[in-house]
C-alpha cells in the first residue's frame, strides 16, 4: 500500500470512529491513543516517507501534518463538548440557596510577604530556623547567659532545662552564621512563643521577622538608611521616622524606631498614647560577644540587626483592634482580606 493510500485509509477510519464515539472521557482518550498516541496510527506514516521520492517528500510530509491537525482539531472539539455537557448545572429548586466562598490569604501572611518583598529588593534572602530550640541558641549565643536580667523580659515556655519554644527568631540567625561566612544579609521570619496572658493586645504566640547584615565596615548609618527605606516602602514616602536609644543584650548600641502615626482620631490618641508616635521595631549594631559565638572576627566584621512584630504591624495596617481575631479562624473576618 502506497503512502498516499495509507493516509487516506487512516483518515477514513478516523472519520468513522469519530462519528460513533460517545461524549465521555474514556472514549475520547481511547480514540486519542489509537491515532495520536506514542504507538498510534499516525506514527506509522513517518517511516514510509523514506520510501518516497525526494522531490515529493515535502508534499507528503504536509499531507501527514494536515491529517494530524485534522484529527487533533476534531478531538479538541469533542473534548470541549464533553466538558460543556459535564458542567451543566442540575438545579433543585427545593434546596436552600448555597453560598460559594473562596479562601483568602491570612493577614499575617500578607504582611510577612510584603516585608520580605521590600527587603528582597535590596538583597536580603529569607532563612528559617527551628521553633523548638535549645537554651544556647535562644539565649546564650545571643549574649544572654543564665541568670542574665534580660531573661526576665521574656517569659519562656520550657520543655526541659535545655529545650524550649523560641521566644524570638534571632536564634535562626545564629544557626545560619554558624554555617556561613560573611557577608550575610538575611531575614528570619517565623512564629515565636511567650508565656503571656491572652488579651486584646497580647497572645501566647505571635510572629516576628528579624533582619541581619554582616560585612566589613558596616555602620549605624547604613542601619538607619535601610530601615528608613523600609518605612517609606511600607507606610508611604511621606512617613516620618525617628530613632530612640534603647537596650537589647545582643546589640550595642541599640535603638527603637518610631513612625509618626498622627493624631487624627480618638483611636490614634489611644494607640500612640497621645504622642502621635508609634514604636514599630528594635534594632542595633551586633554585639561582638554574639560574633564570638559564631566564630566571626569582630575586628574584621561588623553588622546590624533589627526585628519587628508582625501582628502589631497587621493590626495597624488593617485597623484590627483585637489580636485574638488573627487566631480564631473566623471566615467572616478573614474574607475581608481577599485580593
Amino acid at each position: 500500500m502506497s503512502l498516499s493510500e495509507k493516509i487516506q485509509e487512516i483518515k477514513s477510519t478516523f472519520d468513522s470512529d469519530y462519528k460513533s464515539v460517545k461524549n465521555n472521557q474514556l472514549d475520547n482518550q481511547l480514540i486519542y491513543n489509537k491515532y495520536l498516541g506514542r504507538k498510534g496510527l499516525m506514527n506509522t506514516l513517518y517511516p514510509l516517507l523514506a520510501e518516497v521520492d525526494a522531490n515529493k517528500k515535502s508534499e507528503f510530509g504536509k499531507k501527514i501534518n494536515d491529517l494530524k491537525n485534522h484529527i487533533a482539531s476534531k478531538l479538541d472539539d469533542k473534548q470541549s463538548t464533553t466538558n460543556s455537557s459535564k458542567n451543566k448545572l442540575k438545579v433543585d429548586l427545593s434546596l436552600p440557596k448555597s453560598y460559594d466562598s473562596f479562601g483568602s490569604i491570612h493577614p499575617i501572611t500578607l504582611i510577612i510577604d510584603e516585608i520580605k518583598s521590600i527587603f528582597n529588593r535590596i538583597g536580603f534572602s529569607s532563612v528559617y530556623g527551628p521553633e523548638i530550640d535549645t537554651d544556647y541558641y535562644n539565649f546564650e549565643a545571643l549574649n544572654i547567659p543564665k541568670h542574665h536580667p534580660a531573661r526576665d523580659m521574656q517569659d519562656t515556655f520550657y520543655i526541659n532545662d535545655q529545650v524550649l519554644l523560641r521566644t524570638h527568631t534571632s536564634g535562626s540567625q545564629v544557626h545560619f552564621m554558624k554555617n556561613n561566612e560573611p557577608p550575610v544579609r538575611i531575614l528570619s521570619p517565623g512564629r515565636v512563643y511567650r508565656n503571656e496572658d491572652i488579651s486584646v493586645r497580647s497572645y501566647c504566640l505571635f510572629h516576628q521577622i528579624e533582619g541581619l547584615y554582616v560585612d566589613k565596615n558596616v555602620t549605624f548609618s547604613e542601619l538607619k538608611g535601610t530601615l528608613e527605606y523600609f518605612a517609606k516602602e511600607f507606610f508611604g514616602s511621606n512617613v516620618k521616622t525617628r530613632f530612640r536609644p534603647s537596650y537589647f543584650p545582643f546589640t550595642e548600641p541599640s535603638a527603637e524606631m518610631d513612625v509618626y502615626w498622627g493624631l487624627n482620631s480618638e483611636s490614634d490618641y489611644r494607640i500612640t498614647k497621645g504622642t502621635g508616635w508609634l514604636e514599630i521595631l528594635g534594632c542595633g549594631m551586633v554585639d561582638p560577644e554574639v560574633f564570638k559565638s559564631v566564630e566571626y572576627d569582630s575586628d574584621r566584621y561588623s553588622g546590624f540587626a533589627f526585628g519587628l512584630g508582625i501582628e502589631r504591624i497587621a493590626m495597624l495596617k488593617y485597623g484590627i483592634d483585637d489580636i485574638r481575631l488573627l487566631y480564631e479562624g473566623d471566615f467572616k473576618f478573614l474574607e475581608q482580606f481577599k485580593k
